[in-house]
C-alpha cells in the first residue's frame, strides 16, 4: 500500500511534468539515490527522484468515519481505517551542468502539489482502491534537521522538498463480521 501511494503521487507528477514541459521521456522516478553499497542508483541521473524518508502513524485522524445507511438490517464491521503520516522527498539529481533544469523542475513540481495537494478516487480514479486519500504538506526542515538527513541518505545535497503525505487507507477485504441492526418499533421511536 505504501509502494502504492508514493508510486501514484511520482506517476502523477510525471504526467504533469511532461506535458507541462513537453517532455518525451519520464522524469520522475521512485528509487533510492544510493544503493546499499553507498553508490549512486541506476537510472536516477538528471531525475526528480521520488523516495520514502520516514514513515509513522498518525495519532489524530482527521475524518470521521459515520455509521452505515441507517435503513440497512445489517451492518459491515471491520477494521478502522488505518491513518499514516508517509515522509516523502522530491530531489532533483541532476548534474551540475543541469543545474537550472533542476530548480525549474523542483518548482514545477511544487507549484503542481501546491495546486493539487489532496488525490482521492474522484481526482485521480486510478488510485490503488486500498489508499482512500492522500493529502500533501511540505514539511518544514531547520538547516541542522536536513543536513542530518542527508547525512542519513548517504548522499550529497541535492535541491529537494519533503512532503508530509497523510494517508488515509481501508482493505475492502478486511472485514470482521455482518451484525444485525438494531431498530426501533417506530411506535417506540416517537415516545
Amino acid at each position: 500500500m505504501i509502494n502504492a501511494a508514493v508510486s501514484h503521487l511520482a506517476a502523477q507528477l510525471n504526467q504533469f511534468l511532461k506535458q507541462s514541459y513537453a517532455l518525451t521521456e519520464d522524469i520522475v522516478t521512485m528509487s533510492g539515490l544510493v544503493d546499499a553499497e553507498g553508490r549512486p542508483a541506476p537510472n536516477t541521473n538528471n531525475k526528480l527522484v521520488m523516495f520514502l524518508t520516514n514513515l509513522e502513524k498518525d495519532t489524530v485522524p482527521y475524518r470521521q468515519h459515520l455509521p452505515g445507511d441507517a435503513g440497512a438490517t445489517r451492518a459491515v464491521v471491520s477494521s478502522a481505517p488505518l491513518y499514516l503520516n508517509l515522509y516523502v522527498m522530491l530531489a532533483a539529481n541532476f548534474s551540475s551542468a543541469n543545474y537550472a533544469e533542476a530548480l525549474k523542475l523542483i518548482s514545477g513540481a511544487i507549484a503542481y502539489f501546491q495546486r493539487f495537494p489532496v488525490f482521492d478516487h474522484q481526482v485521480t480514479p486510478g488510485m490503488d482502491t486500498r489508499i482512500e486519500k492522500l493529502m500533501l504538506d511540505i514539511e518544514n526542515l531547520k538547516i541542522h534537521e536536513l543536513s542530518n538527513m542527508w547525512t542519513l541518505l548517504g548522499g550529497k545535497y541535492l535541491p529537494s522538498v519533503l512532503y508530509k503525505v497523510r494517508m488515509v487507507a481501508f482493505d475492502n477485504d478486511d472485514i470482521i463480521a455482518r451484525v444485525p441492526t438494531v431498530r426501533l418499533p417506530s411506535s417506540a421511536a416517537n415516545h
